[in-house]
């Protein structure tokens, strides 16, 4: 499995976001969550890309505990919801500028954002 969920829980303060969510992914496979605001969509997406901790259960990227790790260290990108990170670039600036940060080739860059 590339991404496995398992028993993710969260909560802030007596509110509990996320209750017990399992789910597991292949290479390859497409995949959306789909809920209603406030249902824990976005808290679940900051777990997996290491930008919030679990109050329990654990996250492996391709079968690694990745739980504990900062988000520069599980190679996950994330997207916000505004249409660009930097409205001034395009699609393509945008997508590339984090493998620019990480120093890939031009032609990589070039080949992983197509």
């Amino acid at each position: 499995m590339i991404l496995s969920v398992k028993n993710i829980s969260k909560e802030f303060g007596t509110q509990k976001a996320l209750d017990n969510v399992n789910f597991e992914l292949s290479k390859g496979e497409f995949f959306s969550l789909l809920g209603p605001s406030g249902c824990g969509k976005t808290t679940l997406l900051r777990i997996i890309a290491g930008l919030e901790f679990p109050t329990s259960g654990a996250i492996e990227l391709n079968g690694k505990d990745s739980s504990g790790l900062p988000p520069q260290k599980r190679n996950v990108g994330v997207v916000f919801q505004n249409y660009a990170l930097f409205p001034n670039m395009t699609v393509f600036q945008n997508v590339a500028y984090g493998l620019e940060v990480r120093k890939f080739s031009p032609d990589k860059i070039r080949e992983r954002v197509k």
